[in-house]
Formats: structure tokens, C-alpha cells, sequence
């Protein structure tokens, strides 16, 4: 577990989409998950909003996050 975070994430391997408050939507995998955020990969961080919400269909979850950070195609988000 990294020194910085407060919670253990669970890694896990899961199709997402972060969907924007316009209606479209982006594809991304799921690659670890807690209580309090996830780590998100994307093909392209371009275009991708620091506030939105993200939906694994597969566990019928919908979370509204926004952004904590930003590394080349993995976004780490903190749920609201």
C-alpha cells in the first residue's frame, strides 16, 4: 500500500465509463478500488473533466469523483 493513502484499495480488473453531466460517455478500466476512491486507465486523459461520474456497470455502481490526480494514462479519483 502506498505511504500516501489512508485506505487499502482493492485491485481489481473491470470495464468502466466516466460519464459527463452533456451525456457522453468514455471508456476506462478499472484497475483498484476502495470505500473513498479508485485508479482509473484511460487510451487518452485528453478531454477527460476534473468532475464526473463514474459507472461499473457489472456491480451497478454509479460514483460522482473528481479527479486527485494525474500520471500519462492513469487518473486517480476520490469519490464525492
Amino acid at each position: 500500500m502506498s505511504a500516501r493513502r489512508k485506505i487499502w484499495r482493492r485491485r481489481i480488473l473491470k470495464l468502466g465509463l466516466i460519464a459527463f453531466k452533456s451525456g457522453g460517455t468514455i471508456s476506462c478500466t478499472v484497475r483498484d478500488v476502495s470505500v473513498d476512491g479508485a485508479c482509473l486507465e484511460v487510451a487518452s486523459p485528453i478531454g477527460i473533466p476534473d468532475d464526473f461520474t463514474l459507472v461499473i456497470e457489472s456491480d451497478q455502481i454509479q460514483r460522482r469523483c473528481h479527479v486527485a490526480w494525474r500520471r500519462d494514462k492513469r487518473i486517480g479519483v476520490a469519490f464525492d
